[in-house]
């Protein structure tokens, strides 16, 4: 076809956005010498061609989706967006004019404005999408939640009553997927359906629907074929729909109209003649082969529709090997995306790009057709459609106007930039039959092909990566289920996650460190990839002067690497102490396994540049939030005063004897009098405390019976207070020399460096239980420095708990005790604490010597209450 030569004809330019218009809403229609043109927005323009200028303009109350100009009534109906169809006579004298501006842009005078009110509404509904007119029917495409509803009312004529006369019939065509939208309903879609009429041949409504561009006229083997025996024996007109999901489908009027009197099944009234797999644009009809001299036949013998990305199909009755008629259906490609198209009856279909205005021809012997079929029957589909451009870009609404005399076509056309232009091209004998293919263009079309094999194959390969990384996404979030039932089930028995927490001193330079070792031990049956990490927070004990509220946490994140099953990962963290030398415990190690939802899936969610489509809907870019994901706790781990004391070697000789315990002289006294006595000595208060007081102590009791039950045979062969020290001592790292000396003393080495003595001793309890003497053990815990003191006896109180919750949890009931013993011991405590409250309450309010008296009876409540006559049973 390359013997097209159109001629360009600008005829008038009308308002648009700076971005242009948007392919699917704009129309232009003729009728005589009147153009009726809509741009997508509320305006309705009537262009007079004779006169070349604009005889009216209506002002509708929303945008113009489709427009109507029946042949046999001089009636504009239009669909305006969410609002319904109106109706607007075209008869001069109807014409209320208000001239209040206009938008020619050349500035020409204002043209006549014609608002259009409420009263010309003959159908309010929000959902219709789609409308035609036949004859006295009009029959609406509307779109529900969850499925298209195609309806059918009577039409009003003009000067009659403008309401419809009521609904006729209606079905709902198959499911589909809504996109998301406003509460109030679905949101608008983002391609328009394409609605027309197909009439069989004979019907006594063909001259006026002919002239109609949404309806056409079929053969009757293509209509019977396509449509069924019902249609062609009730010589009913069909409603086709062309839908946003490629979905081409059909309903037969006439039962559509006895639907309501005789229901049946909804799905027998429809039928699905084809799958596009990508949004309709066009569907249209056109004749492919030649009349025979002096038969006038206006009927088609092909049905055309387009997709919105080039892929055509055409549908034509034809003969197979066994000599029946069977419709032939073919799928070409064409250029996209496609923004419009039209067709007329010399078997040319034109379609608008981006970049060009197309012609491609399936009449017979103009395009590539497979061998010539018998004579006298009809020929096949063309195998291959090559498109031929007309220089004409950016075409976003196309109208097939008239034939010229010399057999050519005209074309009504609206650019993106709102250039109303007229595109006539005369087709002479030679451009009907082209002359063999040249080289060149035999070349240039090769270089098409070649570059759309490119663009092809760099697509596919960009949807390949897409898939890729939607499988690996698929496959973390795969393992982030397996791994979060193995760890949130209650099951008994070990869990096949664990993180495992060990502490150890380290030299560093000039400084000892206290660090504790993080071990990820992993036994599920799915391996850690990408998004996983290891949290850990470090929370420091509060301190002293600040009882119950919370210390400094510290949280490290830590990449886990791909962890099989069976592996390990092992993260060491400094504890202390800090540049201020001071080690601050307890210390609380929290471990947890965090899946980072936007590091695994994140990437798969965002398609590339290379994929995007203007028909797909894009993926919002905080779908998810920088910190979603999901957060699995392993346990948490508490380092104390006994995790980080270090033993050098057995405890020193002591020259005090084991007895009840009690310090050999006053504390208060002594230490008031080493003040006095080094007078103005500029000495620490630490290690003078440490050279002139005596040490600290405090004891607990514990029955034996509860400490064999717990230790059990685990520590079989050293006597009862060795194996207690040695389990006290167990997650210590340096208390290899007690388990391998058996002692029943150690002395320790605290952080800041004071001593720690810790003795366990057996001891009887006389006056508790009635039946007699109960075996106990007291572990006493003695240092000069008071905070390690208190330190370390927390640190046993804590591990006394905790046996006493196990021993309870199993059943294990305590002896018969003196119940009258136990409330004295309570009784007696309870004063100590009326006394602690009184003493503190004078401290505030006296000055002089008197504070020292209040502070020496303080210390020794203190030490009454560190060492109590309570047995842990």
């Amino acid at each position: 076809m390359a013997g097209l030569a159109p001629r360009v004809q600008y005829l008038a330019g009308f308002r648009c956005p700076l971005e242009g218009l948007r392919a699917g809403r704009p129309r232009v229609l003729r009728r005589g010498e009147e153009i009726f043109l809509s741009t997508g927005s509320e305006l309705v323009y009537v262009y007079g061609r004779e006169g070349a200028l604009l005889s009216a303009v209506y002002a509708f109350p929303g945008p113009v989706w489709h427009l109507e100009v029946p042949a046999r009534r001089r009636a504009l109906y239009a669909l305006c967006a969410r609002r319904g169809i109106y109706c607007l006579s075209l008869e001069p004298a109807s014409r209320s004019v208000s001239r209040n501006g206009g938008d020619n842009e050349d500035g020409e005078p204002p043209h006549p404005v014609i608002p259009v009110g409420p009263h010309a509404c003959v159908l309010p509904d929000t959902t219709l999408c789609a409308f035609a007119v036949l004859d006295s029917m009009l029959v609406t495409l509307a779109q529900g939640p969850a499925q298209w509803k195609v309806q059918l009312f009577k039409c009003p004529c003009p000067g009659e009553d403008a309401r419809p006369r009521g609904l006729i019939g209606e079905v709902e065509l198959f499911t589909y997927t809504p996109p998301p939208g406003s509460p109030e309903g679905p949101r608008a879609p983002h391609f328009l359906p394409v609605l027309c009429c197909v009439l069989p041949p004979g019907s006594r409504d063909l001259h006026g629907l002919l002239r109609d561009p949404g309806g056409f006229t079929l053969e009757g083997a293509l209509f019977g074929l396509l449509f069924g025996a019902d249609a062609s024996l009730l010589e009913s007109p069909v409603i086709l729909c062309g839908l946003p999901n490629g979905q081409l489908c059909s309903v037969v009027l006439k039962t559509l109209v006895t639907s309501r009197s005789a229901p049946g099944d909804p799905k027998a009234l429809v039928k699905i003649l084809h799958h596009l797999e990508e949004p309709v644009i066009f569907i249209g009809a056109l004749r492919t082969e030649p009349l025979t001299a002096n038969v006038e036949d206006t009927s088609s013998d092909c049905l055309v529709a387009l997709g919105h990305h080039g892929r055509t199909l055409a549908i034509k009755a034809s003969w197979n090997e066994a000599g029946n008629l069977v419709p032939e259906l073919r799928e070409y490609c064409l250029p996209g995306p496609v923004l419009c198209a039209a067709c007329c009856r010399n078997g040319r279909v034109y379609h608008s790009t981006p970049s060009n205005l197309c012609v491609v021809d399936l009449a017979r012997g103009g395009a590539h057709r497979d061998p010539k079929p018998p004579s006298g029957s009809p020929g096949g589909l063309p195998s291959l459609l090559c498109p031929a451009n007309l220089s004409v870009c950016s075409v976003v609404t196309l109208s097939v106007s008239s034939s010229v005399p010399e057999g050519g076509t005209e074309l009504l056309a609206l650019s993106a930039k709102g250039r109303l232009l007229t595109c006539s091209l005369g087709l002479g004998a030679e451009t009907l039959h082209p002359a063999g293919v040249t080289a060149v263009n035999a070349g240039r079309k090769m270089k098409e092909l070649l570059c759309g094999i490119g663009t092809v194959s760099e697509r596919l390969s960009s949807l390949k990566k897409a898939v890729d990384q939607r499988n690996r996404a698929l496959t973390c979030l795969n393992e982030a289920m397996s791994v979060s039932c193995a760890l949130l089930s209650r099951r008994e028995g070990p869990q096949p996650i664990a993180c495992a927490v060990t502490t150890s001193w380290l030299r560093l330079g000039l400084r000892d460190l206290l660090t504790a070792t993080c071990r990820l031990e992993y036994g599920s049956s799915v391996s850690l990839d990408r998004g996983w990490a290891l949290c850990i927070q470090v929370l420091a004990g509060p301190h002293a002067s600040e009882l119950g509220a919370a210390g400094p946490a510290v949280t490290y994140t830590v990449p886990v690497d791909r962890l099989s099953p069976g592996g390990r990962q092992e993260v060491v963290l400094p504890l202390g102490p800090g540049e201020d030398g001071v080690l601050e415990l307890p210390v609380t190690v929290s471990c947890a396994l965090f899946f980072s939802l936007r590091e695994a899936v994140g990437g798969a969610l965002a398609p590339s540049d290379s994929v995007k489509d203007p028909s797909l809907g894009g993926c919002p870019s905080d779908i998810l939030p920088e910190q979603e994901g999901i957060c699995l706790r392993l346990g948490e781990h508490t380092v104390d005063m006994l995790h980080s004391l270090r033993v050098p070697g057995p405890a020193a000789p002591r020259t005090q004897a084991s007895g009840p315990l009690g310090p050999a002289r006053d504390p208060v006294t002594t230490f008031l009098a080493t003040c006095r006595r080094l007078g103005s000595e500029q000495t620490e208060p630490t290690s003078l405390r440490a050279k002139c007081l005596p040490p600290s102590v405090a004891a607990i009791r514990v029955s034996a019976e509860l400490l064999r039950a717990t230790l059990g045979d685990s520590y079989s062969g050293v006597s009862l207070c060795c194996a207690t020290l040695q389990w006290l001592l167990a997650e210590n790292a340096t208390a290899d020399v007690v388990r391998a000396q058996a002692l029943s003393s150690v002395q320790g080495v605290a952080p800041d460096g004071s001593d720690i003595h810790l003795t366990i001793q057996e001891v009887a309890v006389t006056d508790l239980c009635p039946e007699g003497p109960i075996q106990a053990v007291e572990i006493q815990v003695e240092s000069p420095s008071l905070a390690n003191m208190c330190g370390a006896h927390h640190a046993v109180i804590r591990r006394m708990q905790r046996m006493v919750l196990e021993q309870a949890a199993q059943g294990s009931s305590p002896p018969d005790v003196r119940m009258q013993y136990l409330h004295q011991i309570q009784a007696n405590h309870e004063m100590l604490l009326q006394e602690v409250q009184t003493l503190r309450d004078r401290l505030c309010t006296e000055d002089g010597a008197r504070p020292c008296a209040v502070a020496e009876r303080l210390l020794q409540v203190y030490r009454e209450l560190r060492s109590p006559s309570l047995l842990l049973l």
